[in-house]
């Protein structure tokens, strides 16, 4: 079974911020140096973390910060303007309008800026708290600053559902184009780190003190991060019509929840491996059709021991000889734009068929037996489909799989 044109969607435009910088060239070259770019954090105020590592992105160049230099805007917000300015560049589209719709995924919104103007209200007299940190404190504020910018006056949606919401926010994407309701669609995420979120991951004592090793037998927590990924999704016919060249082919969407607990994965990955195949079924692929996975890969030892076996359940012997990417342990978790950006990671890969390699030894636990690119980028199989898994708190699971473009 091949599959179904009629179903996927051209990817013409990809935008990203992350640890490696601003733009996806240095995304690119960032993930195919395999190396890490997880840093001790500077923005955040000194606090009694247990660890202080974390992929944050450095301040932006200066043409970009005087087009983001409007102080209602969050941390959050830059780096998804960047993205989706990058994105429509690199698409070739100037205005959008009411053809066009915003799918987001975020985890916390504006939360930095109504920490610092709690910190603020809490020592009156010291600083004075700025009512323009709180404009956009609200999960959906990435995505409202976007479409405010760009007029668009489509559906403008904003997925929270953790670390899965990037994904679903593509698959929402997805379908809103197959179903007529939207001629091109902007779809991605942005998250940036707050107090609250490194706080919590820490007191969850999941934070690695070191850069996290996914899937390899001295992993001891996963590496927070941040940043935003957009890309540009449209009608395979509509792109060509306009003469826009397609980097790869959004094909199919899944998810399923565990219904298991309120942060640890089933240890079976039943859902995670269910979110797999609807995805594969949505792609009318089959699983032999895959030539490569991006894996949610936090570098937990409960998540990466479930993505397993979701990953065997569903690939069956083939787990163990698929290459897999894994790049949280190069730019860090970025919670609910983690799926945005993995997505943009495939894309490109697609486009330019490498798998990028991940940072770290190449032992691999002998327990998670999976083909982990390590050392050196590995090239890809032409026309061969990939598949990008999210794992989230309160078990939800997501999935997507891309194809390369022109392929049958």
């Amino acid at each position: 079974m091949t599959g179904g044109p009629a179903r996927q969607v051209a990817i013409t435009g990809v935008g990203v911020v992350a640890a490696t910088g601003w733009g996806r060239e240095r995304f690119w070259d960032g993930l195919m140096s395999g190396r890490t770019f997880l840093v001790p954090l500077r923005h955040l105020p000194p606090r009694p973390f247990r660890t202080r590592l974390a992929g944050e992105v450095p301040p932006p160049p200066p043409e970009l910060r005087r087009s983001l230099h409007d102080r209602r805007l969050s941390r959050a917000d830059r780096f998804a303007l960047a993205a989706a300015w990058e994105a429509l560049a690199q698409a070739g589209l100037d205005t959008l309008g009411e053809a066009a719709g915003l799918f987001f995924g975020s985890s916390t919104g504006g939360m930095l800026e109504a920490e610092r103007f709690y910190a603020a209200w809490r020592r009156p007299g010291r600083e004075r708290p700025r009512l323009a940190d709180l404009v956009s404190q609200q999960v959906g504020g990435p995505a409202e600053a976007v479409a405010r910018d760009l007029q668009v006056r489509g559906p403008v949606e904003t997925v929270a559902s953790a670390c899965a919401s990037g994904t679903l926010a593509l698959g929402q994407a997805l379908e809103a184009l197959r179903a007529g309701e939207v001629e091109v669609a902007l779809a991605g995420g942005s998250d940036a780190l707050c107090a609250l979120t490194y706080a919590g991951f820490n007191a969850l004592r999941s934070v690695d003190e070191a850069a996290c090793l996914p899937f390899r037998r001295a992993r001891a927590g996963l590496s927070l991060g941040e940043g935003a990924a957009v890309l540009v999704l449209e009608l395979p016919a509509r792109a060509a019509a306009r003469g826009a060249r397609a980097l790869a082919v959004l094909e199919g969407a899944g998810c399923a929840a565990d219904a298991h607990h309120m942060t640890a994965p089933h240890p079976e990955g039943r859902g995670a491996a269910a979110a797999l195949r609807r995805a594969l079924d949505d792609a009318c692929r089959q699983p032999e059709e895959i030539g490569s996975i991006n894996a949610h890969a936090t570098g937990t030892p409960h998540n990466d021991a479930a993505e397993w076996k979701a990953l065997s359940g569903v690939f069956g012997s083939r787990a163990r000889e698929i290459p897999l990417a894994a790049t949280k342990g190069a730019v860090g978790h970025l919670l609910g734009s983690a799926g945005a950006i993995e997505a943009a990671a495939v894309a490109l890969s697609l486009e330019r068929r490498m798998l990028p390699p991940s940072p770290g030894p190449a032992e691999v636990d002998p327990a998670t037996p999976v083909r982990l690119v390590t050392g050196r980028a590995e090239p890809l199989a032409a026309g061969a489909a990939a598949v990008s898994l999210n794992l989230a708190f309160g078990g939800c699971n997501a999935a997507l799989v891309l194809g390369p473009a022109g392929a049958p």
